[in-house]
């Protein structure tokens, strides 16, 4: 088949793997039937299962790195298969688990690892194939992810209409991975320097030295401003979505239900953003775009600053704001690293990047738990957020002087 036709066939079969392993997200849905099965099993009462989540994210990174350095030695197809049957046979043995701790290796470690391996190849070697829309295709491919959190969610509660946890664990783990390993068959690695028909290549680029090694990118100056700016463009967005149920609970006061519903609402919102200003990036520039979700992000937060039981339309107006551009940031890095730094090594470069985006994860939810304890408001993390928006604003500055230097 003409790879001109192919990459399309490529990108519907990434964003079906993607789908798969975005059933990370549906860990909402499972952490209360796992605690009272792992409490009745082992007499001890478990309250909490946030721990094994948060462990699933931090890893990431780790397997993102890994993957993009074996890309080059066997190859995207058989990474993605290796981090697929990771991330499978960590959600079936997740079915198995007596105690926590196995739990933590299970799914913290072994559903955490597998996504990480295969996100990061998939998107990278989608973006490969369209040089001429890396911020779309970096949003397509990265929105399949991120409705998943939508979709998997509907399906596991769905499933457990018929069975227990451990055995809903066992049938999503089979059948994801029968997904990933079948998709993953139409998989193949980009050729070096290929381009679509029509299109010339970034003539603003010419001259200029691209594919840098993952030692170079870090001798950069550039690239710290850029993983900062990753940083503080995701904090709001993983602050809120990660405590929007008691967050809207507190601020609008409606019930678990209804704030149930605004977690899918700015799940949509957050797959829209990456589309959207994935195409926006192609469009009118990456920086512009960037510039734009930053102050997107402090008008949405403003709204939730204002935000009463009597002005419930402000909060829902408000974290689909913030909904919108964290999926803006999602969907535009992988591209802006391709682009910033070249696209044969950005399988290891946007592993390295995502670093910014791991820590936006620990440190978002944490700083905003911690701020509502110490003062018994919602307010004040809310500002900071606000704050380091406007921080992203002038890094975005830092940034352009850099790249104009080095031009």
């Amino acid at each position: 088949m003409d790879l001109n036709k192919k990459r399309w066939l490529i990108l519907i079969a990434s964003c079906l793997i993607n789908l798969c392993i975005g059933s990370l997200y549906a860990w909402s849905v499972f952490a209360s039937p796992m605690a009272s099965y792992l409490s009745a099993l082992t007499g001890n009462e478990i309250s909490s299962l946030a721990i094994v989540f948060t462990l699933a994210n931090a890893v990431g990174p780790i397997t993102m790195i890994g993957g993009g350095l074996l890309i080059k030695k066997i190859g995207s197809k058989r990474v993605i298969i290796c981090g697929g049957l990771l991330f499978g046979m960590g959600m079936i043995a997740t079915g198995f688990v007596t105690s926590e701790a196995m739990l933590l290796i299970t799914y913290g470690l072994g559903v955490g690892l597998g996504v990480g391996m295969v996100y990061g190849c998939t998107i990278t070697n989608t973006i490969k194939f369209f040089p001429d829309k890396k911020g779309l295709i970096g949003g397509i491919a990265t929105a399949s992810y991120g409705i998943s959190s939508v979709i998997i969610p509907i399906l596991a509660n769905w499933l457990m209409n018929f069975m227990d946890v451990t055995s809903c664990f066992k049938t999503v783990g089979c059948v994801m991975l029968l997904i990933i390993c079948i998709s993953s068959m139409v998989i193949q690695d980009c050729p070096p320097d290929y381009l679509p028909n029509g299109y010339q290549g970034n003539q603003s680029q010419a001259g200029k030295s691209v594919n840098y090694t993952w030692q170079q990118m870090l001798h950069t100056p550039v690239f710290y401003v850029m993983l900062c700016m990753l940083c503080v463009g995701a904090f709001s967005g993983l602050m809120i979505i990660s405590l929007a149920s008691p967050l809207a609970r507190r601020i609008i006061e409606i019930s678990a239900a209804e704030a149930a519903a605004v977690v899918s609402m700015i799940a949509l919102f957050n797959t829209a953003g990456r589309v959207i200003c994935g195409y926006l990036s192609d469009r009118f520039g990456i920086l512009s775009t960037i510039r734009m979700v930053f102050t997107g992000s402090i008008l949405g937060l403003i709204l939730l600053y204002f935000s009463s039981p009597d002005t419930a339309f402000m909060f829902y107006l408000g974290v689909s704001i913030v909904g919108f551009m964290f999926g803006s940031i999602m969907g535009i890095y992988p591209g802006f690293t391709a682009s910033q730094f070249g696209s044969a090594n950005n399988g290891v470069n946007y592993g390295i990047m995502f670093i910014g985006f791991a820590a936006a994860g620990y440190f978002g939810p944490t700083i905003m738990s911690a701020l509502y304890n110490l003062t018994g408001q919602d307010t004040p993390a809310i500002l900071t957020a606000a704050a380091l928006n406007i921080l992203g604003l002038l890094l975005s500055g830092i940034y352009k002087k850099l790249n104009q230097q080095h031009a």
